[in-house]
C-alpha cells in the first residue's frame, strides 16, 4: 500500500488501525487480521532486545528487522503499510543525516519513516518529504528522550498544550504526512486532530485521533506491567490473529481506547 491509498482511508472517515511489529511471521499475521500500518519501531529494543530503553538501538537494527516485516507484509499479500522508526542517533544531527538514514530504511521496504520531535525537527522533515520520503512525525512523550523526561503523560499544563500544538502545526506545515501522538491529554489530542489536515494515530492519546497504534506486545498480553492506555485482546480469542482481529475490530468501530484508556 502507498501512501494516497492509506490517506484515502481517513478521508472516507475510516479510523487506522497499526500495530508494532518486527518479523515476518507476525507481519503476516497482523496483514492478514486487517491491521493497517505495520510500525517496525525501535521499541523493539525493549520487547526483542530486552533493554531497559529504545536507544540501544542502531539503524542496522531497524532495517533487519524493516526487511524482515516487508517480506511478511508481501507474502500475506494484503499491501499493508509499512512505517518504520529511525533510531536515536540517526537523524538529529542534520537533514542530510536524516536523509541517509531514512533512505536506508525505505531500501529495506518501509513505506513511510517516523521520527521524534516537534518544531525543531520541521527542516528535517521538509527535507526529506521534498526528496521523496514520507515522513510520520512523534510528538507528546518521545521515548528516545527518556533521560529528559520519565515515561509519564506529556502537555498536561496549558503552556506545554500551547507549545505541542504548536509543534504539531509547525511539522505539518513542514510536510509530515501523519502524526502520531503518544500519551498526551486526550482533550489536546482532539484539538490537534480538529486543527490539522493529516491525519493524527494516538496511543495514549484518547479515542478522537484519526488512527490509534499500540505495542504488539501489550495486545498480545505479553507485557508484565502493561501502561494505562494499553489493552490484553487475547482474553475469549481462540489465537493470536483472532485477538489482534479484536483489537482491529474495536479501533475501528470507536470502541477503544476507552475512558480507562487516556489521560
Amino acid at each position: 500500500m502507498f501512501l494516497p491509498q492509506l490517506l484515502a482511508k481517513t478521508a472516507k472517515g475510516e479510523k487506522l488501525v497499526a500495530l508494532t511489529c518486527y518479523d515476518a511471521s507476525f507481519a503476516r499475521a497482523l496483514a492478514r487480521a486487517g491491521v493497517d500500518i505495520l510500525l517496525v519501531g525501535d521499541s523493539l529494543g525493549m520487547t526483542v532486545q530486552g533493554h531497559a530503553t529504545t536507544l540501544a538501538v542502531s539503524l542496522e537494527h531497524m532495517a533487519y528487522h524493516t526487511e524482515a516485516v516487508a517480506r511478511g507484509v508481501a507474502q500475506a499479500g494484503t499491501g499493508a503499510f509499512v512505517m518504520a522508526d529511525l533510531p536515536f542517533g540517526s537523524y538529529q544531527a542534520s537533514p542530510a543525516q536524516a536523509f541517509e538514514a531514512a533512505a536506508r530504511l525505505m531500501a529495506a521496504g518501509a513505506n513511510m519513516v517516523k521520527l521524534e520531535g516537534g518544531a525543531v525537527m520541521a527542516d528535517t522533515v521538509s527535507f526529506l518529504v521534498k526528496r521523496g520520503i514520507p515522513v510520520c512525525a512523534h510528538v507528546g512523550l518521545l521515548p528516545q528522550s527518556v533521560n529528559l523526561t520519565g515515561y509519564r503523560a506529556q502537555a498536561r499544563d496549558q503552556t506545554a498544550a500551547a507549545q505541542l500544538l504548536q509543534d504539531a502545526k509547525a511539522l505539518e506545515t513542514a510536510g509530515a504526512q501523519i502524526l502520531l501522538m503518544e500519551s498526551i491529554p486526550a482533550a489536546l489530542a482532539a484539538e490537534v486532530t480538529r486543527s490539522l489536515a493529516i491525519p493524527t494515530i494516538g496511543i495514549g492519546a484518547g479515542g478522537d485521533c484519526s488512527g490509534q497504534v499500540l505495542v504488539l506486545h501489550d495486545v498480545l498480553g505479553l507485557t508484565e506491567q502493561p501502561p494505562r492506555f494499553a489493552k490484553n485482546f487475547m482474553p475469549g480469542a481462540d489465537g493470536i490473529e483472532a485477538g489482534v482481529r479484536a483489537y482491529v475490530e474495536a479501533v475501528k468501530a470507536g470502541r477503544f481506547p476507552g475512558a480507562e484508556h487516556q489521560f
